[in-house]
Parts: structure tokens; sequence; C-alpha cells
């Protein structure tokens, strides 16, 4: 599991656009290390958000998404009736399930904007309050999959410091002793 990259100086939009976005989930990855499966889960601060549910939901969007790009339906449908669910883990998912989807969701994802002609091509919004009625470029698809999980790095980091002290700094050095050591 990769969680330290960092971001293409050079090369090609595509290249430096995958870096940023690999770049941000490894800030959630890396605000998991060393939890139990019950500090993943745990609420220690006000917001109903964890630390397990943060990379659930962040799967399940990155997949929506790019599945949305390529005019399919999202693997799993959302709704007001089970939208909370996308925030935690329900019976019988665990973190490491959850860290291996998104694994593949990411590998998807970068073969997704890897294949796709150009970054200039559009596809519909969904048909939805919330969204405008217009066409979104592969580039915008993108600069939004890093903004909704840079967004959600931060919100990680503010839950695991809330649950042992340390910070997003401190697990940049662990990750990265980790890696050596895999190596």
């Amino acid at each position: 599991m990769v969680t330290h990259v960092r971001p293409e100086a050079r090369g090609d939009e595509r290249g430096a656009l995958l870096s940023f976005l690999a770049e941000q989930r490894g800030g959630i990855r890396r605000a998991v290390l060393g939890l139990t499966e019950e500090q993943a889960s745990s609420r220690p601060s006000a917001s109903e958000l964890t630390l397990a549910g943060l990379v659930k939901h962040v799967a399940e969007v990155e997949q929506g998404w790019i599945a949305r790009a390529k005019g399919e339906a999202p693997a799993v449908k959302r709704d007001a009736s089970n939208w909370a669910d996308c925030f935690r883990l329900v019976e019988g998912e665990t973190l490491a399930d959850q860290l291996a989807y998104w694994e593949k969701v990411a590998a998807e994802t970068e073969a997704f904007f890897r294949a796709v002609p150009s970054l200039d091509d559009t596809f519909d919004l969904p048909d939805e309050p919330w969204f405008t009625d217009e066409a979104v470029s592969m580039r915008w698809l993108c600069l939004h999959l890093i903004r909704e999980t840079a967004r959600h790095a931060g919100h990680a980091d503010i839950i695991r410091e809330s649950l042992d002290g340390r910070t997003a700094f401190e697990l940049v050095a662990l990750a990265e002793k980790a890696e050596t050591a895999g190596s």
C-alpha cells in the first residue's frame, strides 16, 4: 500500500494530476497506519467521521465518479436511506477490505485517465439538484477527485491526531520507515 508519493515536478499533465491525487490518497492511508480496527472506527471528536469511514467514503466516491465518466452506474447506489453508510463500516466490512478496495479503485482511476483520449473530453453531470445542467471535462473530474480527497485527508489528519497525538509529519516519517523496511 503506497502511503507516500511526491507529485511529479516534470512530465505530462495527466501524470502530474494523477501524482497529486495519489499524494492525497497517501495522506488518508497514512492516517490509519498502525491503528487497530477499533481505533480506526472510533469517533474521537464531536464529528461523526471515523478514519475507517473516510477510507470507505473516498473509495466509493472515486469509483462512482469514474463510473459516471464512463457512462456507467456507480457500484454502490446511495440515496437518503443509506447515505450515512458511506461514512461508516457496516457489518462484515473491515478497514483492510476497504483499503484493498480503494487500491483497486485507484488503479482503475489511473488506467481510465491514462486511456481517455483527451482531458478536454466531457461527460454530463448526474441529474441531481446539486449539480448544474452541464458537461464537465475529464480534467475537471481529476481536479474534483483531488479536491475531494484532499478535503478528507485534512479530516483524517485531525481525527488521527485526536486519537493518539500523531501528526501528519510523524506519520510521513513512519510511512517512509515502513516502506524502506519493506523494500
